[in-house]
């Protein structure tokens, strides 16, 4: 498999884990990373979380933001449920593990080649935002960025088995808010 390939699927297997609480935000958890990043047990990234925590304290934000811990459920032999310790990570904190994790681990270093693109894409979106002069132009390019998202979203969703057109409705008008 080609590189390119190779990163489409990391990128895939990274939004595939991604889940959403009941307050629209997402999150990873912390063993499902660390089963996709290559490492065979969770001890040995448990090391690779705490450099991600101290990265995201010496960047001024609050670490509970970004890294919270939770009980998940896990089934045993037996067909038992029992707790396990994981942790509910925002895509900062993700994007911090990436970076502290193994790097002779070629899905690390994708995804550490994902985040930097993906960072500087958004760099040049807020350079090109800043650019435009009128307060019309700049609620132009809004619209058309509103506009690409929503056929990305639209793919995926059809992708995902989404068929009817009212499945895509949105709660919220966003165009309200760019008029």
């Amino acid at each position: 498999m080609n590189k390119t390939a190779l990163n489409i699927v990391a990128q895939s297997a990274f939004e595939k884990i991604r889940t959403i609480n009941e307050y629209g935000q997402e999150y990873w958890t912390a063993r499902q990373l660390s089963k996709i990043l290559g490492y065979s047990e969770y001890r040995h990234f448990i090391p690779v979380i705490e450099k991600a925590k101290e990265a995201c304290k010496n960047s001024n934000h609050e670490v509970t933001d970004h890294f919270e811990d939770f009980l998940g459920m896990v089934q045993i032999g037996s067909g038992a449920n029992r707790e396990i310790d994981d942790i509910r990570l925002s895509r900062y904190a993700c994007y911090l593990i990436v970076q502290n994790a193994d790097p002779s681990k070629e899905i690390v270093a994708l995804g550490q080649t994902y985040f930097a693109v993906q960072t500087r894409k958004q760099e040049i979106q807020e350079e090109t935002y800043n650019a435009l002069r009128t307060e019309e132009e700049k609620r132009l390019f809004l619209r058309d960025e509103l506009r690409r998202h929503n056929k990305q979203l639209a793919g995926t969703a059809k992708k995902a088995g989404v068929i009817e057109p009212i499945d895509l409705t949105c709660p919220y008008n966003y165009y309200h808010f760019l008029s």
